[in-house]
This record gives structure tokens, sequence and C-alpha cells, in this order.
């Protein structure tokens, strides 16, 4: 049996109410998306301070540990204690972190809204990366499965729709939605899901993940560190996100927006369907 972690369940409201003046020259009152600084200390050491809407900043420095490869697994940590009032999380884990030093050394600042920061090693790690293949039925993806997703994310409450200025993320499998987290960047949000999915021992081989925010390198990796083949963004894609997903043998969908969607990579995972790219004509009463 795994031993137990301890959590903290931190709360804290998400958006904030502000008043503002519009084009008519009338005073309202509007929410805005929250946005905090959490410190994150991992066995009494400083690591980073992520900026975070914060809805789940346990799952959050769980999925940051994960992707940043700091630790190997789960089983590893032993708390995680979020405290608002000091907007710090402290780590503790069971044997400590092999390498500490030489693992944080090199820092790289993403593209990642807010700046997010990855650890240099991360592109050392890649051929650690276990996907389905492409002919296996667990990583491919068809029409019809991506349009149900998506009318899915179209009908999904949000902070956004609320609030705007967020970024969300979640997992499928096939078009069930498993979850869905928003933060204030992107690499937060695909953060959060990662610690979810190693927290509840969640294998990514068949599952698929969505994002609001363009598929850049760093999404690209992490989307594989965590066995997933199939990505789905309402945005687009950069050149090295495209490099990336094409040597690790990813599907990568952008523009995916209702009916509409481009496919930059992994064309062998994808059953293209496109006699229901459109909904058929009305037929005229005789």
């Amino acid at each position: 049996m795994a031993p137990e972690i301890f959590l903290t369940d931190a709360r804290s409201p998400l958006t904030q109410e502000v008043e503002v003046l519009d084009e008519h020259g009338q005073r309202r009152r509007i929410s805005i998306p929250a946005e905090r600084a959490l410190t994150v200390f991992v066995d009494r050491r400083e690591l980073v301070t992520l900026m975070t809407l914060g809805a789940a900043p346990e799952l959050l420095v769980i999925g940051y540990l994960r992707n940043q490869r700091l630790i190997d697994a789960i089983d590893d940590i032993e708390s995680v204690t979020v405290d608002w009032d000091v907007a710090a999380a402290a780590v503790k884990t069971r044997r400590g972190v092999a390498d500490f030093e030489k693992k944080t050394a090199k820092r790289v600042v993403t593209t990642g809204c807010g700046q997010g920061t990855v650890f240099g090693n991360l592109m050392d790690e890649l051929d650690r990366v276990d996907l389905a293949g492409p002919t296996d039925p667990a990583g491919r993806l068809d029409q019809a499965t991506l349009y149900g997703l998506l009318d899915a994310m179209r009908r999904q409450e949000s902070t956004y729709k609320s609030a705007g200025s967020v970024h969300g993320c979640a997992l499928f499998r096939g078009d069930e939605l498993l979850t869905f987290v928003e933060d204030v960047g992107r690499h937060n949000a695909i953060d959060t899901i990662a610690g979810w999915m190693w927290l509840q021992g969640i294998d990514g081989r068949d599952k698929i993940f969505y994002t609001t925010g363009r598929l850049t390198s760093e999404m690209v990796i992490k989307s594989a560190q965590m066995g997933v083949a199939i990505v789905v963004s309402r945005s687009g894609i950069t050149q090295m996100g495209h490099e990336l997903a094409t040597k690790l043998g990813l599907a990568l969908f952008g523009r995916a927006t209702n009916r509409h969607f481009i496919c930059y990579s992994g064309f062998e995972r994808f059953d293209s369907q496109p006699e229901i790219a459109r909904p058929a004509p009305a037929t005229q009463a005789s």
C-alpha cells in the first residue's frame, strides 16, 4: 500500500470585484481573476515562486515537481502544506531530492503567461517518454470525438466566461471530460492536471489534453511527460512546439473551435471524417 500523503485544502477567492469606467461613461462593477504569488519550498529550501489563480495549489505544486522531474515518484512526497497568509507552499519529502542544486541550477524563462520557469534538464528527459503507438486505439482520435470534445468545452462553466484573462486546460477520455483547471498561466493549469493524474494514479496513454493556450515547446514537453499523445488547443502553435511534437510523435490540433481545426502533426493518429465537418443542409419542404 502506498504511503499516505498529507495535503491541505487551501482555498482563496478566484475572482475579485473592481469598479470600471466603460465606453458610455458609466461606472460599474465587474469581476476580474485573482492573481497571487505562491513560493514553493522543498524540504525548507526555496525552489520557485509561481503566479497563480490558486484554484488547487496543492495539485499545482505536485504537478510542477513532477513535470520538472525533481521528484521521481508520488510516494516520495510526505506532505504539501499551503498557507495563503504567508503565500507559501511547504513540501516535505520522505528521502529528500537527490542532486537538488544540480537539478535546479539551470533555469529557463519560458513563454508561459507570467513568465513560467522550467529547469534546464527537461530536454534530456524526453527519451523517458512513453506514448501509445499510432496504431494503438488508445493513441488515436477521430473527427466525431474531436467535435464532441470541443462541444463539451463550449458548455463548460468557467472563470473565463465570467471574468476573462485566464487559461483553461482539461483532460479527456474520448469526449468525456475528466477534469478541468483554470489558472493565470497555461503552464500552471497543465501542472495542476499533472498533479491530479499523479495523485490519482491515472495513466495518460488513452487521454486527450485540451488547452486554450498556444502549443509551445513547454506545453508539448509536459503533455508528452504525462503520457498524452493527443493535444488540442483553441490557439495556434510555435515552431519549436511543432518540431518537438513531430519528433515525439504527438498529434497536435490547433485553432480548434466549433467545427474548425488544423491538425499540425501526427496525422497518422487521426481518423479524418470530412463528411461531418459541417452539418447536413436542411431539406426544403415540398
